[in-house]
């Protein structure tokens, strides 16, 4: 299971400024996490008043699927959007981005490398992203300085920054993305 780290710390961070404007919109939001992990952004949407009905998530982690399922919320075994069903006014993302380093473990390279370049899993989250987002729908997806770039507007997405972070090392941003139609 996911360790929270400064990435989730953004992303839930990020999700207490925008739920709120969100939730006055829509009161039957509809919420998906991939790759909900510790199932802190599914508390942190619950606690700002997503109902609980409609938050919904998966993670490709066996544990982490049944820690988030004995939190009390959906939540199911999937690759991405592989067993994901519907479309949702909100996908959050918070993926693996880390280039492929081969001193890193194994075991820790599920849940941090994201292929050759940093972004294949990214890329692919976002090619199967606009089959399950409402129209006007929203995404919330971390990046991170340290894999390449991904040209949002070439994948018809409107991307704007709302949140970044600055570690010694890397630089971690979170994009709220819609789809250009």
């Amino acid at each position: 299971m996911y360790q929270l780290a400064e990435d989730s710390y953004l992303m839930s961070q990020i999700l207490k400024e925008k739920i709120p404007d969100l939730l006055e919109k829509n009161p039957d939001l509809k919420f998906l996490e991939i790759g909900a992990g510790s199932g802190i952004h599914l508390e942190t949407a619950y606690n700002l008043g997503i109902k609980r009905e409609n938050i919904f998530s998966c993670d490709i982690d066996k544990n982490s699927v049944e820690h988030c399922s004995l939190l009390g919320y959906n939540c199911v075994k999937s690759d991405l959007f592989e067993k994901i069903k519907g479309e949702y006014d909100l996908i959050i993302f918070n993926p693996p981005y880390l280039p492929e380093d081969s001193r890193e473990p194994k075991d820790s390279k599920l849940a941090t490398t994201a292929g050759r370049k940093g972004n294949e899993i990214i890329l692919r989250f976002l090619h199967e992203a606009k089959n399950h987002l409402k129209e006007n729908g929203k995404i919330f997806l971390i990046t991170s300085s340290l894999s390449k770039d991904i040209n949002f507007e070439k994948l018809k997405y409107k991307a704007k920054e709302v949140g970044c972070e600055k570690l010694f090392f890397e630089r971690l941003c979170v994009w709220e993305l819609g789809i250009i139609f």
